[in-house]
């Protein structure tokens, strides 16, 4: 897992729902927790594009409902800017599940629709998987 190198939004807060777009079973995800967040006191943590969050599966397989699982942002609605300048932003916001916290492999086989390159420049596994990166 490597550093992020842009000026990230954070525009996902605790108890955002977000779709999840690999075939996991899992089809939308409410965030509970952000790893690593640094922040204010009393503030709510929020998550970006490669951040790591734990989050609840709310529709989905029955055998992963009701389940705690990390995640990790590939998509956001809210723009960003990298570091070249440019920004970008996607039509929804959209999460890949991971098997365990600490190995970082995706629980998915492969992942619908466009990601981050920010995603897989950290996570080399999704990007293993992806169909699209942007």
């Amino acid at each position: 897992m490597k550093a992020v190198s842009v000026s990230r939004a954070r525009p996902l807060p605790i108890g955002a729902r977000i779709t999840v777009t690999d075939n996991s079973g899992g089809r939308i995800l409410r965030i509970i927790g952000v790893k690593n967040y640094k922040g204010v006191s009393r503030r709510l943590s929020a998550a970006g594009i490669a951040d790591i969050v734990i989050g609840v599966v709310e529709v989905g397989k029955p055998e992963l409902r009701k389940t705690v699982v990390p995640a990790v942002i590939v998509r956001t609605a809210k723009e960003f800017r990298r570091a070249d300048g440019t920004r970008i932003k996607f039509q929804d916001n959209a999460c890949v599940i991971l098997k365990e916290l600490d190995e970082f492999t995706t629980k998915g086989t492969m992942v619908k629709g466009p990601i981050a390159k920010e995603a897989v420049k950290r996570f080399a596994s999704i990007g293993k998987i992806a169909s699209v990166v942007v």
